[in-house]
C-alpha cells in the first residue's frame, strides 16, 4: 500500500499531478476540495457549512474536514493500493489527525509531494482557470486571501513532514511532463516502486 499526501499552494498543479500519480501507481485520489464542492452543489448541510468558509476564503473547521474524510475513507478507499490525498491535511492538526486515520486501517503515509511554485505564477494560473472554468473562487481577492491562508496555516506543514523525512521537494514550475519525471523519481527513491 502507498499513501501519499499532495501539498501546494492553490494553483501550483495538484489537480493535473495526481491525475498522473493515480494513473501510474493505482492509487484512490481524495480531493477534499472536490468532495466540498459536490456537497456544496448538492446543498447538504455540510455544503451549506463549507460555502460559508469558503466564500470568505478561510479553511474548513479541522473537526469537519476529519469526519468527511473518514467517511471517504471508509467508503471509497477499501481494498485499493492506496491513497493519495490532494488538498488535506493543510493544518498540524489535521496532519495529526491524518497519521491515525491511517493507523487506526493499519497503515500509515509514506511521503509528501510537496509542489512549490512561485507567488507571482499561481496567481496568474489562478486567474487564467478563473477565466476557463468560472470558478467563482478564481477572482484576485479570493485568491490573495487563500495564498494568504496557505502561508499563515498551511505552510508550517512542509516543516513537519521534513522532520519525518517524508517531504518531497518538486518544483512546480515548467513542463507537466518533466515536473511528473521528478515526482515519480522521488517518491520511488523515498518509498520503493510501488507502480502497478
Amino acid at each position: 500500500m502507498l499513501n501519499l499526501v499532495l501539498f501546494g499552494a492553490p494553483g501550483s498543479g495538484k489537480g493535473t499531478q495526481s491525475a498522473k500519480i493515480i494513473d501510474n501507481y493505482g492509487l484512490h485520489h481524495i480531493s477534499t476540495g472536490e468532495v466540498l464542492r459536490e456537497h456544496i452543489k448538492n446543498e447538504t448541510d455540510l455544503g451549506k457549512t463549507a460555502q460559508k468558509y469558503i466564500s470568505e476564503g478561510q479553511l474548513i473547521p479541522d473537526d469537519l474536514m476529519i469526519s468527511i474524510l473518514d467517511d471517504v475513507l471508509e467508503k471509497e478507499a477499501k481494498g485499493k493500493k492506496g491513497v493519495i490525498f490532494d488538498g488535506f491535511p493543510r493544518t498540524i492538526p489535521q496532519a495529526k489527525a491524518l497519521d491515525e486515520l491511517l493507523k487506526k486501517r493499519g497503515t500509515e503515509l509514506h511521503a509528501v509531494v510537496g509542489l512549490e511554485v512561485p507567488e507571482e505564477e499561481l496567481v496568474e494560473r489562478m486567474l487564467a482557470r478563473g477565466k476557463e472554468t468560472g470558478r467563482a473562487d478564481d477572482n484576485l481577492e479570493t485568491i490573495k486571501k487563500r495564498l494568504d491562508v496557505y502561508h499563515n496555516q498551511t505552510s508550517p506543514l512542509r516543516d513537519h513532514y521534513k522532520n519525518q523525512n517524508k517531504y518531497l521537494q518538486i518544483n512546480g514550475s515548467g513542463n507537466v511532463d518533466d515536473i511528473y519525471r521528478d515526482i515519480a523519481s522521488k517518491i520511488d527513491e523515498a518509498v520503493g516502486s510501488g507502480k502497478t
